[in-house]
């Protein structure tokens, strides 16, 4: 009868993902223009845990979350970003299949049974500078000053 119950409570366990799991998560960034690696990029990471930053290629580790990873990169005239979707792992099923779900609520609200892919690549394009005009419409030009005797404007 031990034995019976010494492998329940190792399966019960080795379910779920907040005990033999992390809830941290090793993540690599790069960054490609024109199917070429671009390094020196600033890139943002957030999600609903937290914000971390890095240049490219670069690695970081994130807290994992049930939300999306959000990745914004920006270099002087280039920038991209991307979502990258939060996925369960193999933990998350064993505690609904064992733990009948307790297990599952635990592990979703410490993110321990959530996954990022180890790796994402950003595609980055060119941005127009923020100081042109948008088009020649949108330029002006200062009205020429008034001329000697004229009348100030009335208000």
């Amino acid at each position: 009868m031990f034995k019976i119950v010494t492998v329940v409570a190792m399966l019960a366990l080795t379910g779920c993902a907040s005990i033999s799991g992390e809830k941290l998560q090793p993540l690599s960034v790069t960054t490609v223009m024109d199917n070429k690696e671009v390094s020196g990029v600033g890139c943002t990471l957030s999600n609903d845990a937290g914000s971390w930053f890095i240049t490219s290629p670069g690695s970081t580790t994130v807290h994992k979350s049930t939300g999306d990873l959000v990745i914004d990169c920006k270099r002087d005239s280039v920038a991209g970003n991307t979502r990258v979707v939060s996925k369960s792992n193999g933990a998350v099923w064993g505690n609904i299949l064992l733990g009948g779900g307790i297990g599952y609520i635990i592990d979703r609200n410490t993110g321990a049974g959530f996954d990022y892919p180890a790796t994402v690549t950003v595609m980055l394009r060119q941005v127009a500078d923020s100081l042109a005009p948008a088009s020649p419409a949108a330029a002006t030009t200062p009205a020429p000053a008034p001329g000697p005797g004229a009348a100030p404007n009335a208000k």
